[in-house]
């Protein structure tokens, strides 16, 4: 319904239109309830329009019964709206605040919640999951065993490596040599580390390799 102040008002339908505009309304299959429903439909929906072009997810309640008023061809039904959308989940209110994506909050309470316990003791997704805790156990320790053995193997490469750099350098060449022979092997290590963490993202340490 539109306000149109200042202009008089439009002269009255004789009976028989009445009756016509009746008949062509159920020509087209709907009534005038129908009407207001899919005109109030169509306002609800411009509504939500405008509340996601805001770009906010939290609003005072002034500022949207305000954009309910704007966005409604009667700013009286402003109101009703604001009650329409919170009724139907399309927004919460709480208080003084409006939350304009109720989604996301339903996803931050859902990371909150405690998944669902079974208390059944014969449901067989217990059994399954006994069955796949125990899987799982038995490839960590395998895993464990792989990590233990690298860093045993990794050990012994160093003891290796660091006992010929000292032959080398205290038998076989001289200091002067073998100073930029270690910066060098110095900087691979540094630089293995840091394809470590680029691959991974995680710290190029020896708890990071079990992890």
């Amino acid at each position: 319904r539109i306000r149109l102040d200042g202009l008089s008002p439009p002269p009255m339908k004789s009976s028989s239109a009445a009756e016509e505009e009746t008949v062509e309304t159920e020509t087209l299959g709907l009534s005038v309830r129908d009407a207001k429903k899919f005109l109030r439909a169509a306002q609800i929906e411009v509504v939500k329009t405008k509340l996601m072009e805001t770009g906010k997810i939290w609003i005072t309640y002034s500022d949207f019964v305000r954009l309910c008023n704007d966005s409604s061809s009667d700013p009286s039904q402003g109101p009703w709206i604001a009650k329409m959308l919170d009724d139907s989940g399309n927004v919460i209110v709480l208080g003084n605040s409006v939350c304009l994506r109720p989604d996301q909050v339903t996803k931050s309470i859902e990371g909150l919640l405690p998944l669902p316990q079974i208390f059944n003791p014969n449901d067989p997704r217990r059994k399954e999951l006994k069955e796949l805790e125990a899987v799982k156990t038995v490839i960590d320790e395998k895993a464990h065993g792989l990590v233990r053995k690298e860093l045993w193997a990794g050990l012994g490469y160093l003891i290796i490596q660091t006992a010929g750099f000292m032959r080398l350098t205290f038998w076989e060449l001289t200091w002067d040599v073998m100073e930029p022979i270690c910066f060098y092997v110095t900087s691979v290590y540094f630089m293995a580390g840091y394809a470590f963490f680029l691959r991974t993202s995680k710290e190029p340490s020896f708890e990071g390799f079990y992890q």
